[in-house]
C-alpha cells in the first residue's frame, strides 16, 4: 500500500506537536487528519474510516485508552499506534493487550515512526488478505479453540472445511503437540455426523497386547483378566468419528485386522466368533512419515493407502510464528484463570516469536502457564519465561555479532562463547543489566566485571 492511499488520523493534545507531526508525515507521503481530544477524535472517526490512528495516551475529556476501545469495538482493521511518554511505558504495554499495534516512546525522530507506521500498514494489508481467504469458510462452524490468522493456518482450515462434510477416511500428519486432535474436532463438527459421539484412542497411550481389545472389544473370558463382556471403541463411535491418534504405533500384528474393519464395518471382538459391524468416519493422525515406516516394514501399504484417501498437514508453530501474540493472548485469557489478567512485556513477546518451539503449541501454553504464575505486577518479562538454556533464540545472531559469532562445539575458545553468549543477552534485554544477570544467573558485580574484560559496548 502506496504512503498516499493511507489514510490517518493523529491525536494529541499538544498542537505544537501535533503540527510537527503533520508536517512530518505529509512529508512522507500520508494523508493526515488531527484530533486535539478523545472527543475530536471518536467523532472523526464516527464519520469516516482510516487505516491508522496515531493516538497519544493522556487526551482531555476522554483519554487515548477509550478512544482505542471505541476503534476496536468500531474499526477492527484500524491500526492504532500509542504515542506516549517515558514514564506511561506501562499504560502502553495494557494498550496492546486492548489491541493496539504498537508504541513509540516520545521524543522520536520520522525515521522510527515511518518505519512503525509501515509495519502496521503491512498488518492491516495481510489482515485483508486473510479475510479473503476466510471468505470460503464463513459458511462453516469453526471450533472455538483453533487460533490462528496466519496463511498457512487458513489455508489448512479452507481444506479442511471443505473436506469435513465428506465421510471419506483422513490422515493428519504433524509434529507432537501441533494441535492434530483440534482438527479431528473440526472435522467432526463439521460433518453430518456432528450430532453423534465423536471417540478418540491414541494408540501410543495402549500396551500392544492390550491395543486389539481396546479398538474391538472382547468376550467374557477371553483373557485371564477379562471378567466381563467389554465394548470395543468401534462399537462405541457407532454413527459417529472414531479418532486414532498416533496410527503409526500399531502393530503389525493388529494392521491387517484394522485393515479389514476399514474396508469393510466388519469386526470380532476379542475371543468372540460372531461377525459385528460398525459405521463409523475414521481419522488418523500420526507424527511420523508414514512412508518411511512402510519402506522399513513397519506399516502396511495397503493401510496407508486406506487410511489418507485425504492428508492434512498440520503446521509446526515456529511455521507460523504469526499466530504466537494470538495464541499467548489466548492462553493468558482462558487457560491460565489468574485473577487479574497478565500481560505480556513486548520484548518477552519478541523472545517467543524468535523461539523455534519443538514442542509447538503445547510447549508454548506450558511455558505461558509458568511465567503467568511466576510474574510480578502482572507483567510477564523476559526473566519469566522459561526456555530450555540450548534452544533459545539465537541470542547471539541478536547481538549483531559479524558472522552470528562462535558456534557451540566448534574449536573456538570457551571465552569467545561466553563473550558472545552475553552480548546477545545484553542486547535482547535491552542492556538492562538487572535482568541480564538474572538471566545469565550471575551477580551483577560478576557482570559489570564481564563487561569491561570483553569490552562490551551498547550499540
Amino acid at each position: 500500500m502506496k504512503p498516499e492511499s493511507i489514510s490517518i488520523l493523529a491525536v494529541d493534545d499538544e498542537e505544537t506537536f501535533l503540527q510537527v507531526l503533520e508536517t512530518m508525515l505529509d512529508q512522507s507521503g500520508y494523508k493526515v487528519e488531527t484530533a486535539k481530544d478523545g472527543v475530536v477524535a471518536i467523532n472523526a472517526l464516527q464519520q469516516r474510516t482510516f487505516d491508522l490512528v496515531l493516538l497519544d495516551v493522556k487526551l482531555p475529556r476522554v483519554d487515548g485508552v477509550e478512544v482505542l476501545k471505541f476503534i476496536r469495538e468500531h474499526s477492527y482493521d484500524t491500526q492504532v499506534i500509542m504515542l506516549t511518554g517515558v514514564h506511561d511505558v506501562k499504560i502502553a504495554v495494557e494498550c496492546m493487550q486492548l489491541g493496539a499495534y504498537d508504541y513509540v516512546t516520545k521524543p522520536y525522530g520520522s525515521t522510527e515512526l515511518v518505519a512503525v507506521i509501515e509495519r502496521a500498514v503491512e498488518r492491516k494489508r495481510l489482515s485483508i488478505e486473510n479475510k479473503v481467504l476466510k471468505t470460503e469458510l464463513a459458511r462453516h462452524t469453526f471450533a472455538d479453540n483453533i487460533i490462528g490468522e496466519s496463511k498457512v493456518m487458513l489455508e489448512l482450515l479452507n481444506i479442511t472445511a471443505k473436506v469435513a462434510p465428506t465421510d471419506s477416511p483422513v490422515l493428519i500428519q504433524g509434529a507432537s503437540g501441533t494441535g492434530k486432535e483440534l482438527i479431528a474436532n473440526f472435522l467432526h463438527r463439521n460433518s453430518y455426523r456432528k450430532d453423534m459421539q465423536f471417540v478418540a484412542l491414541n494408540c501410543a497411550s495402549i500396551p500392544e497386547n492390550l491395543l486389539e481389545s481396546e479398538l474391538f472389544g472382547h468376550e467374557k473370558g477371553a483373557f485371564t483378566d477379562a471378567h466381563s463382556m467389554k465394548q470395543g471403541i468401534v462399537e462405541i463411535a457407532n454413527g459417529g468419528t472414531l479418532f486414532l491418534d498416533e496410527i503409526g504405533e500399531i502393530s503389525l500384528m493388529i494392521q491387517p485386522k484394522l485393515l479389514r474393519f476399514l474396508q469393510t464395518g466388519e469386526y470380532r471382538r476379542v475371543g468372540g466368533n460372531k461377525v459385528l459391524k460398525s459405521d463409523v468416519r475414521v481419522i488418523s493422525a500420526t507424527n511420523k512419515n508414514l512412508h518411511d515406516e512402510i519402506l522399513t516394514g513397519k506399516f502396511r501399504e495397503d493401510l496407508m493407502y486406506r487410511i489418507n484417501v485425504i492428508t492434512l498437514s498440520v503446521p509446526s508453530l515456529r511455521e507460523r510464528a504469526e499466530d504466537i501474540p494470538l495464541l499467548v493472548d489466548y492462553f493468558l485469557k482462558s487457560r491460565v484463570h489468574p485473577r487479574e489478567i497478565k500481560m505480556m512485556e513486548p520484548k518477552a513477546l519478541e523472545l517467543l516469536i524468535k523461539y523455534d518451539w519443538p514442542g509447538n503449541v503445547r510447549e508454548l501454553e506450558n511455558v505461558i502457564e509458568r511465567a503467568s504464575i511466576l510474574c510480578k505486577d502482572n507483567l510477564i518479562r523476559i526473566e519469566d519465561i522459561s526456555l530450555p538454556i540450548g534452544r533459545r533464540p539465537s541470542l547471539v545472531k541478536d547481538a549483531g555479532i559479524p558472522g552470528g559469532g562462535p558456534q557451540i562445539g566448534t574449536a573456538v575458545p570457551i571465552r569467545e562463547i561466553e563473550k558472545a553468549h552475553i552480548a546477545g543477552v545484553l542486547r535482547i534485554v535491552g542492556w538492562n543489566k538487572n535482568t541480564a544477570a538474572q538471566i545469565l544467573n550471575i551477580s551483577l558485580k560478576t557482570l559489570y566485571t564481564k563487561i569491561q574484560q570483553y569490552n562490551l559496548t551498547k550499540e
